[in-house]
């Protein structure tokens, strides 16, 4: 066997042997489960357990990510962990039942990727060494006291070899496969989907809506009045022209000025539309102005997007827009972190304060807007914004590429 073909099974070894220590660690935290339901005195202790389990379901999704080439949904971070939550919590349950198989079939799996090269190298060794070292027995008890009995070390040896060369990529698949199966929450109903695409559906035409009616509100109470005052002062012009030309220009001027300011504010209104500055820098260089342009100190972790569909783009462009005026505006913040990068398919927008805290959709802060904006993509929108601070806003875009 060739050392490439060797190489192509290093992943999946590799894969296993984490398993293993995986599993071990599962053991501990479901004894540890175990004994905070045995012991009443220690029942209030469960639902840190139940957070260590989650860290390790959480790492697993990641590696089996990784390893498959497919992202692993994770569940919603629930908003407390207590009693209540573990209880009733189906992530909770899945984290249990992934535990048990990690503990069981993870670890026998582990053991087995691990152990058929460890006893190749073992037995390959004690072939070499056995005729001169007395009392010297393969892995299998079978005594090396000959160069017959090396040649029996030395089978076992390719035996084992063989079994690793065999058993390691159907295992690691099958591991890898389970533990989706375990930890990816489950896929919804029809009902369930039809119902969540009608809710977004409904989100998306309420946004487009609003939209309408903030332009039509623009141009209507800004634009086009500047227009008519332009009008009407080119029509005063006019008339000057006839009994005094000296008394134009400034009229001239007026409507000059009028014009430069309805301009302007339909350059505002196709900004608001799509700012020019995300055809011009793309969506990391627009937020990046946006972050040197807030009033409150901002830092922005910055990570390479590349371009996405403009409606995208626009759309996260907004939310990060919208959170820093929300932050400037209510929040009382001295510092504000605002974080952009993609997962997977998801264009992830957070923007982090340490104001009060204690935002509110329902007090009409734009937090409601946001969150129909991102729903008219399929995307998620999450508030953390506990009385006393800080304030996180996430949000998650599917990105369609």
């Amino acid at each position: 066997m060739t050392g490439l073909a060797w190489r192509s099974r290093l992943p999946g070894l590799r894969f296993l042997a984490v398993g293993l220590a995986l599993g071990a660690a599962s053991w501990f935290v479901l004894i540890g489960l175990l004994l905070c339901v045995a012991l009443v005195v220690t029942l209030p202790l469960l639902p840190h357990v139940a957070r260590v389990a989650r860290e390790l379901a959480a790492f697993e999704r990641r590696r089996v990510g990784r390893f498959l080439g497919t992202p692993v949904p994770a569940p919603p971070e629930p908003p407390t962990w207590d009693l209540a939550t573990v209880l009733t919590d189906p992530a909770v349950r899945r984290d249990l039942t992934w535990l048990l198989f990690q503990a069981t079939g993870g670890l026998l799996a582990g053991a087995v990727a691990v152990g058929a090269p460890a006893g190749a190298a073992q037995n390959a060794v004690i072939a070499a060494v056995g005729p001169f070292v007395p009392g010297v027995t393969t892995t299998l008890d079978a005594p090396v006291t000959s160069w017959g009995g090396a040649v029996v070390a030395l089978a076992t040896a390719l035996g084992y070899g063989a079994a690793g060369w065999l058993l390691v990529p159907p295992l690691a698949g099958w591991c890898a496969r389970v533990g989706v199966a375990r930890l990816a929450p489950p896929e919804p109903t029809l009902v369930e989907r039809l119902a969540e695409v009608t809710a977004t559906r409904a989100d998306a035409l309420e946004a487009h809506g609003n939209e309408l009616r903030r332009i039509e509100r623009s141009l209507h109470d800004g634009t086009q009045n500047r227009l008519v005052a332009v009008v009407m002062h080119l029509g005063m012009a006019e008339r000057a022209l006839r009994r005094d030309p000296g008394a134009v220009l400034p009229m001239l001027l007026t409507a000059q000025n009028a014009a430069s300011d309805a301009l302007a504010e339909l350059r505002d209104v196709v900004r608001g539309i799509h700012p020019p500055v995300l055809a011009d820098r793309g969506l990391t260089g627009a937020v990046a102005s946006l972050v040197a342009h807030c009033a409150i100190p901002c830092s922005y972790d910055e990570r390479p997007v590349p371009r996405l569909p403009a409606a995208v783009e626009a759309a996260a462009y907004f939310v990060v827009a919208e959170a820093l005026t929300n932050a400037v505006k209510h929040s009382g913040a001295t510092r504000i972190t605002v974080r952009l990068g993609l997962d997977g398919g998801l264009l992830r927008v957070e923007v982090v304060d340490d104001g009060r805290g204690g935002a509110d959709e329902a007090l009409g802060t734009g937090l409601l807007g946001i969150r129909h904006r991102v729903a008219a993509f399929d995307g998620v929108t999450e508030v953390d914004s506990p009385a006393g601070g800080p304030t996180a806003l996430r949000a998650a875009i599917p990105t369609g590429v």
